[in-house]
C-alpha cells in the first residue's frame, strides 16, 4: 500500500484499493510508468457530475462522451437523457459511472505497463 502513496496519493477509497491490487506485483520502473500514463487517462467524478448538469442545460449525454461511452451519448442526446429520468439517476451515480471508468483504465494501462516493461531484462544473444 506504500507504493500507492508514494506514486498516487491522490486516489481515494475503492479506487486506491483497486490500483493497490495492480501495484502489487509491478517493479518500481512499472509503477513510476503506470502512475504517469494512468494520471493521463483517469477521469474525476466531479467534472462527470458537471458534464451531467450540463445535460439539463446545453446538451444532454455530455457525461456519457466525458466517459468514452459513444453510444449511451447518443442514445441520450437524441431521446433529452432519456427524458431528463437517465440523465437525473446518473447525476445520484457518477461516482460510481467514474469508477467504472477508472478501473477499465487501470486494467488496460497496467496490462500496457507490463507488457512494455518486462520483469526480466531480456538475454540478449
Amino acid at each position: 500500500m506504500s507504493k500507492i502513496i508514494k506514486y498516487m496519493p491522490e486516489l481515494q477509497d475503492e479506487e486506491q484499493l483497486h490500483v493497490a491490487t495492480l501495484f502489487k506485483d509491478m517493479t518500481e520502473e512499472q509503477a513510476e510508468q503506470f502512475s504517469r500514463v494512468y494520471r493521463q487517462r483517469r477521469k474525476e467524478a466531479n467534472i462527470t457530475l458537471v458534464t451531467a448538469l450540463l445535460g439539463f442545460l446545453v446538451v444532454a449525454g455530455v457525461h456519457r462522451f466525458y466517459l468514452g461511452q459513444i453510444g449511451m451519448g447518443l442514445l441520450y442526446f437524441f431521446t433529452g437523457g432519456l427524458c431528463a429520468i437517465g440523465t437525473i439517476v446518473d447525476l445520484f451515480n457518477h461516482k460510481s459511472l467514474t469508477y467504472r471508468y477508472n478501473e477499465q483504465q487501470a486494467i488496460e494501462v497496467a496490462s500496457l505497463v507490463r507488457g512494455a516493461f518486462p520483469d526480466t531484462p531480456l538475454l540478449e544473444d
